[in-house]
């Protein structure tokens, strides 16, 4: 556990700056759930995510990050992404102290925060099929758009290897 606050949504945009990362950001309301996004779908272009933080049973932990209105089987996923066993969701705690997150706003963006490479980032392969993705900036008050490309690069200049898989059925 480090001492050092999470990082803002500030920053991240400081660091895909200094990665020349082309980003937009859109401020709303706080959502908390995919229903009380989908009322952004027509200002925010591309696809629209959902990330699920879960964990095997030897304590490793993923972030399955997928289009908005993906079903993910939480009893089958396990074998696709390689964890241990069948996968359950992590607690708060570690979501704070892994992504710097708070439930409501998981986020492939939490990979910022993960400075000990306790995470393992999946995207789902439908969800990469669009040009633009979009998540939370680290709090579920803003949506920030970026390339397909660049989130791959971005995730590998925090030092996460994506893995992308197809996890929704």
């Amino acid at each position: 556990m480090t001492d050092t606050a999470p990082k803002t949504a500030e920053d991240l945009f400081q660091f895909l700056d200094s990665l020349n990362i082309s980003h937009t950001t859109k401020r709303h309301p706080p959502v908390f759930t995919v229903a009380e996004s989908e009322s952004l779908r027509d200002e925010i272009p591309g696809g629209h995510t959902k990330n699920l933080f879960v964990k095997d049973k030897k304590d490793q932990y993923f972030v399955l990050t997928v289009e908005e209105r993906a079903a993910v089987d939480l009893k089958s996923v396990h074998k696709v992404i390689g964890a241990a066993s069948k996968v359950s969701f992590g607690k708060p705690e570690k979501m704070l102290e892994f992504l710097g997150v708070v439930p409501g706003s998981v986020t492939v963006f939490g990979a910022f925060n993960d400075t000990g490479k306790n995470v393992t980032f999946v995207l789902d392969e439908d969800l990469m099929t669009h040009d633009v993705i979009n998540g939370h900036p680290l709090s579920n008050d803003a949506t920030t758009s970026i390339g397909r490309a660049d989130l791959l690069r971005f995730l590998e200049a925090t030092g996460h290897t994506p893995l992308v898989l197809k996890v929704t059925d």
